[in-house]
């Protein structure tokens, strides 16, 4: 992605919350924590970081969760329970929203290019970028 007019479409499974982001993405990255695992389910989470201030929902509302309280709020579908966003709530992050990559209607254009917390991360896991 590149240029400044990029814009994302996604939402949730059920439809209920649909979002817009406008702009270049700050990074798409792994992420291996142990936090990340038990909000998705997933053994990893690909995220996609964007200023706040760049989305917009546009259908329903994002139901937030202090899942650290005072220092990650994580999002998602009240509805049908999709896993959206995660922030942090203080520190150089917090004012950015993190969306899961499979949050979007293109989610292939996202393409993880680092990884976080690597000591988190499962042995038996392997992305295959290295």
């Amino acid at each position: 992605m590149s240029g400044t007019s990029e814009q994302l479409d996604g939402g949730c499974l059920c439809g209920a919350v649909r979002f817009v982001v406008r702009g270049q993405p700050k990074g798409v990255y792994w992420c291996h924590c142990q936090s990340c695992r038990k909000h998705s389910g997933a053994p990893v989470s690909v995220f996609v970081a964007y200023e706040r201030s760049a989305y917009s929902v546009i259908t329903g509302e994002i139901i937030k969760f202090d899942s650290t309280p005072g220092r990650t709020r994580r999002g998602f579908c009240a509805r049908c329970g999709s896993t959206l966003t995660c922030e942090s709530l203080r520190g150089p992050l917090a004012t950015e929203t993190h969306f899961h990559v499979g949050a979007f209607d293109e989610a292939a254009r996202l393409r993880p290019t680092r990884h976080v917390f690597p000591e988190e991360r499962l042995p038996w896991l392997h992305t295959g970028d290295g």
